[in-house]
This record gives structure tokens, C-alpha cells and sequence, in this order.
């Protein structure tokens, strides 16, 4: 009888180990098949969305000078760099009594200013110890522009490491001519050749213009998105709306503020600004981290509103304006995808949806868009043949991103502004060579 016992207590034990193994089973696979579905509809919408950044559209454009122009350098310690922009700003084609360039010399402990004022630019001080930070700054110097008894058009937004191609306002005005109120322009680089990091890092931005920026555009029902420079905006709507801006990513703040209120970015392809790229990894790091902690903070404010309005609007460009909102929470749920996927007991206990929905031509789809697709944003813009060097190690640079996400998540209350220092002092003419340089080298 004894024995009985003993043998019914084994069969509950293994009748309750078996139940729980299946209960795991299930739950197992109820958080896989969703972080599947979730990857391949994301993988499809960036596929989908590149192939309008294959083409250039006829534009029509209005040459004649009708708008006028404040144009605004937010500048903490640049007086490596700040001279340069200046002169060049003074230089562009355009009307002089059309524009205006006024620095921001933003708690300056260098000869910003005088550096500034000695180039023929209208500065302004500021000094605050509470509120720092380019978006303070801004918003800061714009109710002081409002007061001024000159108005301008627009106020256009650049980093004290920038240049600008000479027809930049001619575009910018033709852009506002045409109706359009916020416009971002083209981001190049004025140094992609200097270290193996401003390489991969001018990839990323050639192929965030192509096949996402103009993409957007192309499709004439999306919203693109601010770049941080070169941003120009109608003196209305920052009057009517206010900046406000002031997180880790005021670009990307203003960009969904904005968008709530039913404006939308345009784009401006032909409009060039050259930023400076970090040199080091480590200098590419710490300024990612900060664009991280940005992104997430701006999408816990906006990606509910922006999908609860476009649900009652039935536009597009809302939840567009939320899967990019959405990026930092995929590459987790990317993470954790693969690391599943490097434990192989784990396989038998969830249902494969990529092998069912996604085949052979499917993974070549996210191949593509991982490894061809920067080939051929470099082809279309026509990037000269020694960035695709660049493309060995981008993949180490794109991975990179990984941990710096994790920690953007984890850092997101975090406002504490890091500066990235800036000492490549390229003077505009030399960029033109460059330029030249490419256009002869992909003939």
C-alpha cells in the first residue's frame, strides 16, 4: 500500500511538472509571437517607405527673393569653429537686406563672442547656469527676436560647427513660398573622411536623407523630421505654437509638437548644411547616448497622442510620426529577439513566425535593408567611391547602438546636457572642393 502511494505521488508530481512546462510553453510563445509580428511589420514599413527615396521628384521652384530670415547659431565654447560659419552665412547667395545672422554665445568661457562679433555677426550673450542647453538657448533668443523691431519671415536654426551650400535660402524660400511652414534640409558632412567613426557616422546620415527623409517626402502624405540643424521655421508658428523644446532632442520635440498641431515637416533636398562628425568613438558615443535619451523621452510624451490621432483623423503621417517615435523600444525588442534565438532550448517552445511569414525572400528584404540599402543611398546622392570603405566596419557602428539605447532608456530622466567638442575648422571653400572632387569621381 505504502508502494501504491509512493507511485500515485510520482504521477501528480510529473502530471504538475508536465502542466507547468506547457503553461511556460504558452507563455513563452505569447511574448514571442507578438515580438515577431512586431519586427516583421516594422521590417516591411522601412522597406516599403525606402522604395519612395529611389527617385528624385520634379520640383517646381520659386527663384525670385521674397522671404526675409533670422538666422540663429546656438554656440557654447566654438571658437574653433564659429568663425568660419559665420563668414560663410554672410557669403550666401541671397539679398543681404533679407537676413540677418545672430549667435547665441550660450555660457561662454572662450572668445565665442568676439570671435562672433569680429565676423560680422549679431551676438548675444547668455548666461544661465539653471537652464542649460541648446533648446534654453533658443528659446531664449527667439523672445528676443519677437521683440525686435525688425521681423523676419522665418528663423533658421544651425550649429556653430556647420557650413551651408550658397543656394541654401534660395531654397528655404521657395519652400516657404510654396506654403510650406517647417523645413528640414539636407544633413552632409564636412569632415567623412577623417577617422574610420566620421566615415560610418556620414553613412548614417546619407542614408537617413535618401531613404528616409526624401522617402517621406516623396510619398506627399508624411511628415518629415527635424535634424537638430538647418531647421528652418516660420516666425508664425513659432509665435502661434511657442518653442518649448527644451529636452536632450529639441528637434525631435518640435518636430511631434508641431505635427499634434496638425503642421508638418517639409523637406528640402537641394538645401546643404556640412556638420561636423565625431571623431573618436567614444565622442560618437556619448552624443548618441544623449539623442537616445532624447528619443525616449520625447516618444513617452507623444507616440500615444500620435496614434490616438491619427486613429481619429484616419492621416497617415500620425502613426508614421509614431513608428519613428517608436525605434528605441524595437532595437530592445530586436535584442531580445536574437538573443532567444542564440539559446537553443528555447526554440521547440515558440512558433517560428518568421519561417511562416517571412521565407527565403524575406530575410533577403532585411538583408537589404541592413547591408544594400547604405549602398545604394551612397549610389543616388552620388557620395564618392572612398566612403564605401566606410561600409567594413559600419555594421560595428550600427550594433553599437544596441547598448547605447539600453542605456538611453535607462538614462531618460536624465536632462544634463553633454556638449560635443568641436575643432574641425574647414572653411567653405574647401567643402566646395570637395564637392567637385565627388561630382568627378562618380562621372
Amino acid at each position: 500500500m505504502g508502494y501504491d502511494i509512493i507511485v500515485k505521488v510520482k504521477k501528480e508530481v510529473e502530471n504538475v511538472d508536465f502542466l507547468s512546462g506547457v503553461a511556460g510553453s504558452h507563455l513563452f510563445n505569447a511574448i514571442m509571437i507578438p515580438v515577431q509580428v512586431i519586427i516583421i511589420f516594422f521590417t516591411f514599413y522601412y522597406f516599403v517607405l525606402s522604395m519612395f527615396g529611389l527617385y528624385r521628384k520634379r520640383e517646381e521652384k520659386i527663384l525670385t527673393p521674397e522671404k526675409s530670415f533670422a538666422l540663429v547659431v546656438a554656440a557654447h565654447n566654438e571658437e574653433a569653429v564659429i568663425g568660419p560659419l559665420v563668414e560663410n552665412l554672410l557669403g550666401l547667395d541671397y539679398p543681404k537686406d533679407l537676413y540677418d545672422v545672430f549667435v547665441v554665445a550660450d555660457n561662454c568661457t572662450d572668445k565665442t563672442a568676439l570671435i562672433s562679433k569680429n565676423a560680422g555677426a549679431l551676438v548675444h550673450q547668455r548666461f544661465n547656469n539653471e537652464k542649460r542647453g541648446k533648446g534654453f538657448a533658443l528659446e531664449w533668443m527667439f523672445h528676443r527676436l519677437f521683440k525686435m523691431e525688425r521681423q523676419y519671415d522665418a528663423i533658421i536654426i544651425f550649429d556653430a560647427d556647420n557650413l551651408v551650400n550658397e543656394a541654401f535660402l534660395t531654397e528655404m524660400n521657395s519652400k516657404l513660398c510654396q506654403g510650406h511652414q517647417i523645413v528640414q534640409c539636407y544633413l552632409d558632412s564636412k569632415n567623412p573622411f577623417d577617422t574610420w567613426v566620421t566615415n560610418t557616422f556620414s553613412i548614417t546620415f546619407w542614408l537617413s536623407n535618401r531613404l528616409l527623409q526624401l522617402a517621406r517626402y516623396n510619398t506627399g502624405r508624411l511628415s518629415n523630421i527635424l535634424g537638430g540643424t538647418g531647421m528652418c521655421i516660420s516666425s508664425k508658428v513659432l509665435r502661434d505654437l511657442g518653442w518649448g523644446a527644451t529636452s536632450l532632442t529639441e528637434d525631435l520635440e518640435f518636430t511631434m509638437k508641431a505635427l499634434i498641431c496638425g503642421i508638418k515637416t517639409t523637406w528640402a533636398h537641394d538645401a546643404i548644411v556640412y556638420d561636423e562628425k565625431p571623431l573618436t568613438f567614444m565622442q560618437a558615443w556619448r552624443q548618441r547616448k544623449r539623442w537616445a535619451q532624447g528619443q525616449v523621452d520625447v516618444a513617452g510624451r507623444y507616440f500615444f497622442p500620435l496614434i490616438i490621432k491619427g486613429v481619429r483623423e484616419k492621416k497617415l503621417m500620425y502613426f508614421d510620426a509614431a513608428v519613428h517615435l517608436f525605434q528605441p523600444a524595437l532595437v530592445m525588442i530586436a535584442t531580445f529577439f536574437m538573443l532567444t534565438n542564440v539559446i537553443a532550448a528555447l526554440q521547440p517552445h515558440y512558433t517560428h513566425v518568421f519561417s511562416l511569414v517571412m521565407p527565403w525572400s524575406g530575410w533577403q528584404i532585411m538583408s537589404a535593408i541592413q547591408y544594400v540599402y547604405p549602398v545604394a543611398a551612397l549610389a543616388l546622392d552620388r557620395i564618392p567611391w572612398r566612403a564605401y570603405i566606410g561600409l567594413i566596419l559600419y555594421p560595428i557602428f550600427i550594433y553599437s547602438w544596441i547598448p547605447i539605447v539600453f542605456l538611453g532608456f535607462i538614462h531618460r530622466k536624465d536632462k544634463q546636457w553633454s556638449h560635443t567638442k568641436h575643432t574641425r575648422s574647414i572653411k567653405y571653400d574647401d567643402v566646395v572642393k570637395q564637392v567637385k572632387q565627388k561630382k568627378v569621381s562618380t562621372n
